[in-house]
């Protein structure tokens, strides 16, 4: 009898300490461009889907948004912004990868050939599961464009789907963000979508004082309702991180 209370005892022991210790705290990296970056406060109210995201996790999460501005795959790798990341992560951190906004565009300095984009893709995908890390691609997100009558028409066809052909062959976790995205947009329809981007009228704001027609970067709602899409694949995919996960 006193030998079965003591195996008990040890059991309820070993529950109470698993629910008082608390879970392994991780980092969140994000490597992307413009879309989804930290922006100066000279860039008001241009906003990166990367700022709220942050906001929706429990204490166990560090989001640490290395996103810049203008930044392709290469050039991300070139300017040394990728190496501090690859360094940095830890066994069950996460890696979210999102580029082809500058990457597809031939007249840009950041160029970069599709042969080239899904290799620098695939390093940043190889180094993370290396570091036991958990690697996340996300297709560029779509710009607004409609056509005259009144339909979304893509503008990352190929990039895009160079992404999601790679996350099938690698078996990575895919949030496709060019296709959700233009639902969004088709579904708020051509001016409402507006909204969602940095459009200011002339003297509506100091940091534009002629005014802004942005179909690519984000306003504060906009950047908000692309996070929250983000957020609601982290579950749809079940990743362990969409367990830490609140609302604010």
């Amino acid at each position: 009898m006193e030998r079965k209370l003591f195996i008990v005892c040890v059991f309820v022991m070993a529950i109470t300490i698993a629910w008082c210790v608390p879970p392994d705290k991780i980092t969140v990296y994000m490597i992307g461009d413009s879309t989804m970056s930290i922006k100066e406060k000279k860039y008001y109210p241009e906003t990166g889907w990367g700022m709220p995201f942050a906001n929706y996790f429990d204490s166990t999460v560090t989001v640490d948004d290395r996103a810049r501005n203008g930044r392709s795959t290469r050039t991300f790798i070139n300017e040394g912004l990728w190496k501090p990341v690859a360094e940095g992560m830890r066994p069950g951190d996460y890696l979210i990868i999102q580029f082809g906004h500058n990457d597809e565009v031939p007249t840009k300095k950041s160029y970069t050939t599709e042969a080239d984009f899904k290799k620098y893709l695939e390093m940043f995908v190889n180094t993370a599961r290396q570091k036991q890390a958990i690697p996340v691609l996300v297709t560029p997100v779509a710009r607004r464009k409609f056509d005259s009558t009144g339909h979304i028409v893509p503008t990352h066809e190929v990039y895009a789907q160079i992404v999601r052909k790679l996350a099938q062959e690698q078996k990575v976790p895919l949030i496709d963000l060019d296709t959700q995205a233009q639902q969004l947009y088709q579904q708020l329809g051509v001016e409402p979508s507006k909204m969602l981007f940095n459009y200011l009228a002339p003297g509506q704001n100091p940091n534009y004082p002629k005014g802004k027609e942005d179909d690519t970067h984000f306003s504060e709602l906009g950047a908000r309702r692309i996070a929250e899409l983000v957020l609601q694949n982290i579950k749809d995919l079940k990743l362990g991180l969409a367990d830490r996960i609140v609302h604010p």
